[in-house]
């Protein structure tokens, strides 16, 4: 056998993979190399090659399965190897579930001291169905070789465009648009952007559906403001899907990996769609955030609601509020909500939100979540209980220091990714109690889980706090 110093590119010898990753990548051991296989499973007895080698790891796509998993199925994504959607079609949906609480293990041990054997981490709530549940799809458009615009979606880690007309994670409605739009702009001859030479009109085709009101959004990402065929697109687009009530454009003229731009403008139609969670109806402006799993937001936000006691006298704060569906979800179980997001096309929307649902005891502001609570924190306000959703990147350490200086009795922490939540909760657990972990699959057939977090602050914690 070679040694781990003579690893190279192309070389090939059988692996056990040992574990999964985070990114659902099969793991296993080469002497004392660790390899990332993409699509091999725990368990398997495999062949590999390798990609890519590192000082301290190497990559490797599988050759040849000596011994599959029985957890092994077959995708049935035609593009499911090339596109860089979906991570998990080749694991069977129970195995997923498993996998996504696994994860939450895995970076709980990797970054706190806490005894995962002694928490209490619940099984993974999942779908009936795991397909066509995204509600939003952002198709890029890239030129092909015959000069006409393609769309799909990007190979994983590369601006490689893998063209496709369908999407089994997405929508029905939103796959159908997307293809009609492509080709009345290739009837009506414009140009898709092109990344090397900073060309091109089109660079993204975005659609959003309300799936308890049917409308839907209609967003064009472009790099001027100079929208060619416009009038005669606009037109035909409104006879072909009259279900769309809202065309937006937005410029985005930056050599970026952004999708959006600053400046969004209105085409057609309203500025926003309508949707519904439980009772609540929420308008979703082009830009703003909203969970892209509706029948799973809806699971979330009951666990959110679970995760809280409420006796209808709290302050509660939605950090990183969105469009306002958390907090909007719990006004009438508390005195006060204040919620804050950096978007303000977003805050509005909580605002008219607020207005829309007849609740005048939420109020929304423009900023980070960190400026914001601190800000707050500054005029003499103290909250009784705090939900906080950031972003991947997790809380900003001057949240978090903000948060256990209010000591507020209960935190709900909802995270997209475990390596930033178990940053974040062993900074936390110095003063609350991690009641519990409740994992929920908001991205079935990808490596991505959400998981709610019940904090209480300890009781020793409470009479520093009476005194």
């Amino acid at each position: 056998m070679l040694s781990e110093a003579q690893m190279k590119v192309g070389q090939e010898f059988p692996l056990t993979i040992k574990k999964m990753g985070i990114n659902g990548e099969g793991i296993g051991y080469f002497k004392k190399t660790i390899i990332f296989v993409k699509g091999a499973l725990t368990d398997e007895e495999v062949v590999v090659q390798v990609t890519k080698t590192a000082p301290n790891y190497s990559e490797a796509v599988v050759r040849k399965i000596r011994k599959a998993s029985k957890n092994r199925v077959v995708a049935p994504c035609p593009v499911y190897e090339a596109c860089g959607g979906c991570q998990l079609q080749h694991v069977s949906y129970p195995a997923q579930l498993q996998f996504k609480k696994d994860i939450l293990i895995q970076a709980l041990k990797k970054h706190t001291n806490f005894n995962t054997d002694k928490m209490k981490i619940r099984e993974t709530i999942g779908m009936e169905n795991p397909f066509r549940y995204r509600n939003k799809s952002q198709f890029q458009a890239r030129m092909n070789q015959n000069g006409a615009i393609e769309t799909g979606l990007f190979s994983a880690d590369s601006h490689e465009l893998v063209p496709t007309n369908d999407c089994l994670v997405q929508d029905e409605r939103t796959v159908q648009i997307t293809n009609s739009v492509r080709d009345l702009l290739n009837q009506y001859g414009l140009s898709a952007y092109d990344e090397t030479s900073g060309q091109g009109f089109i660079r993204t085709i975005v659609v959003r559906v309300g799936v308890v009101t049917d409308e839907v959004q209609l967003v064009f990402i472009t790099t001027s403001e100079n929208f060619p065929k416009k009038q005669e697109i606009l037109t035909e687009i409104k006879a072909l899907h009259p279900e769309i009530v809202s065309i937006m454009q937005n410029i985005n003229r930056e050599a970026t990996s952004l999708i959006f731009g600053e400046k969004t403008i209105l085409l057609e139609g309203k500025t926003s769609i309508d949707e519904a969670i439980h009772e609540f109806h929420f308008d979703l402006s082009a830009r703003a955030f909203f969970q892209l799993n509706p029948k799973q937001t809806s699971r979330l936000y009951d666990e959110v609601a679970d995760a809280l006691t409420l006796t209808g006298t709290e302050k509660l704060v939605d950090a990183y509020c969105g469009v306002g569906t958390i907090g909007l979800s719990l006004a009438d179980k508390v005195s006060e909500v204040r919620g804050m997001d950096v978007i303000q096309e977003a805050v509005l929307d909580a605002q008219n939100n607020a207005a829309k649902n007849g609740i005048k005891n939420a109020h929304y502001v423009t900023g980070t979540a960190e400026d914001v609570f601190q800000k707050w924190r500054s005029e003499g306000y103290t909250p009784d209980a705090v939900i906080v959703d950031p972003p991947r990147t997790g809380l900003d350490a001057s949240l978090t220091q903000a948060i256990l200086g209010a000591r507020p009795k209960q935190v709900v922490y909802v995270s997209c990714n475990p390596s930033t939540l178990a940053r974040d909760l062993a900074l936390f657990e110095k003063r609350y109690r991690i009641r519990y972990l409740q994992p929920v699959d908001m991205f079935p057939m990808t490596s991505q889980v959400e998981c709610v977090v019940k904090l209480t602050l300890k009781s020793n914690q409470k009479q520093k706090i009476k005194s």
